[in-house]
């Protein structure tokens, strides 16, 4: 016997529409599936609709014992019992040793049973914090991946589809990025997205979204209004109010506020890039653990420019900064960075600047820079018809410890003007060789140095500050 077509129409539009979904956005998320139980797991704050309409969650004293938290949170309360067990015990050793001696008295007796019960006592003692000690370890577990100490469900099955709208901080996900710098000129970026699950809820769908953006947004009506001219009359003067009454009256102007929450068989999951900030993941099995699963999400690959840099009026350090135009949106600019297999960098950080991305690789352990004041006798202001001059410089040196050529490019500064009556002027920047420089606005100065190996470079930089001899000048 054949199916029609439109029956087999009809039978795939029923499983998509019942198929389970989790929608994760920045302040909640959205849980669709097809109840076969009542039970919804170890949460507390979370709201269930039923085709629309509010579902009551009810608090059960026992659990199925299927499910995986249950089993953890019965191991927990099983230790419980036993500790209790081996303190009820306790409790009738010591009565049976307060009991009245009698009146005759055997010694090796005695003896005997003062061994006995010291060593039933002993044992006791080190079950019982064994157990604690395995009890604790276990709650923890349990907290570690569950908002509440006892099991709910849904006071009826839900026949069509369930609703769980689970509270900020449950279920969350970030995103990082990793790059690989082997080739020089090209680098290869793989993001992954972090998801972490502690709702207490196991959770399987078979499609995820998730969402850089909040779900509640509030976006009120905006038109245009036009901005008046008229004649200014004084304002009339308002009477103080009382502090007390103030008070009162912005407390009731406030609004009120919602309550703000506290802080396995599917195939294998895919994720996909959807939209700037924006991802999806089919097949996503996410057990309530507390620990985050990772998964790749975009791959691609970008042409590469790294340079060695130094910023030395503000730190001494050179550092590789490698540029990119990216071809999707970062979301993030925490980073690994490896060469091949060797990792070159755990914690590197980009950001957007002039039109690229940059990455602060690492830094150059090879590079020694040095910056001092340079000390003039000419320091002391000289005065040329009501105009004082003033020079003043530093020094930077600049060593290399490898066996290796290095070329650097240095960012440095002398002072900028924001006033018509203080003018500032480069003298010149000097070396035992000639240094390639330019300066640019706000008093920037950019320098290219080669360094041979094991070379020691020192650079004289200095300037002139001239201003009215009655004004102070400060930098």
């Amino acid at each position: 016997m054949k199916l029609s077509t439109s029956l087999i129409a009809l039978l795939l539009s029923a499983n998509v529409s019942h198929a389970s979904t989790l929608d994760v956005y920045q302040d909640k998320t959205f849980y669709r599936y097809v109840q076969d139980s009542n039970f919804i797991g170890f949460a507390k704050r979370v709201q269930a609709k039923c085709e629309g309409s509010p579902l009551a969650l009810m608090t059960i004293s026992t659990c199925p014992q299927e499910e995986r938290l249950c089993k953890l949170l019965t191991s927990v309360r099983s230790g419980e019992y036993k500790v209790q067990e081996i303190v009820s015990t306790q409790k009738v050793l010591e009565q049976l040793i307060s009991l009245p001696q009698p009146t005759t008295f055997d010694a090796a007796l005695s003896i005997l049973s003062a061994q006995q019960i010291g060593t039933e006592q002993s044992r006791l003692l080190r079950e019982k914090k064994l157990l604690q000690e395995e009890i604790a370890i276990k709650q923890k577990k349990f907290n570690k991946q569950a908002t509440a100490a006892q099991a709910s469900e849904t006071s009826t099955l839900c026949k069509e589809e369930l609703e769980l709208i689970i509270p900020y901080g449950y279920v969350t996900f970030s995103t990082r990025y990793e790059a690989d710098i082997q080739d020089k000129k090209e680098i290869s970026v793989t993001q992954y997205l972090s998801i972490l699950n502690r709702s207490g809820i196991d959770i399987e769908a078979e499609t995820a979204m998730f969402y850089y953006r909040s779900a509640s947004q509030h976006v009120y009506p905006t038109h245009f209004s036009p901005w008046l001219v008229r004649k200014y009359t004084p304002p009339v003067p308002r009477k103080r109010m009382n502090t007390s009454k103030k008070y009162m009256q912005k407390e009731m102007a406030m609004p009120m506020l919602s309550m703000q929450s506290d802080e396995v068989a599917m195939p294998s999951p895919i994720a996909s890039y959807e939209d700037a900030r924006e991802y999806k993941i089919k097949n996503l099995t996410l057990p309530s653990t507390g620990v985050a699963i990772e998964l790749p999400v975009l791959r691609w690959k970008s042409a590469l420019s790294c340079e060695l840099k130094a910023y030395p009026y503000t730190k001494t350090e050179a550092f590789h900064i490698c540029s990119f135009t990216p071809k999707y949106q970062i979301d993030s600019n925490s980073w690994k960075v490896r060469s091949g297999t060797k990792v070159v960098n755990e914690n590197a950080s980009g950001e957007y600047r002039d039109k690229k991305y940059d990455i602060y690789t690492k830094v150059d352990e090879d590079i020694k820079i040095l910056r001092e004041a340079i000390v003039l006798r000419e320091r002391e202001t000289g005065i040329f018809g009501g105009t004082a001059r003033k020079k003043d410089g530093f020094t930077l040196t600049f060593t290399n410890k490898s066996d290796k050529v290095k070329t650097l490019t240095v960012v440095e500064r002398i002072p900028t003007s924001i006033t018509d009556e203080i003018k500032v002027k480069l003298l010149e920047v000097k070396s035992d060789k000639k240094i390639n420089y330019k300066i640019i606005d706000n008093g920037k100065i950019e320098m290219k140095i080669s360094l041979a190996k094991n070379e020691t470079k020192k650079i004289e930089v200095l300037f002139e500050i001239s201003y009215d001899k009655d004004i102070k000048v400060n930098y």
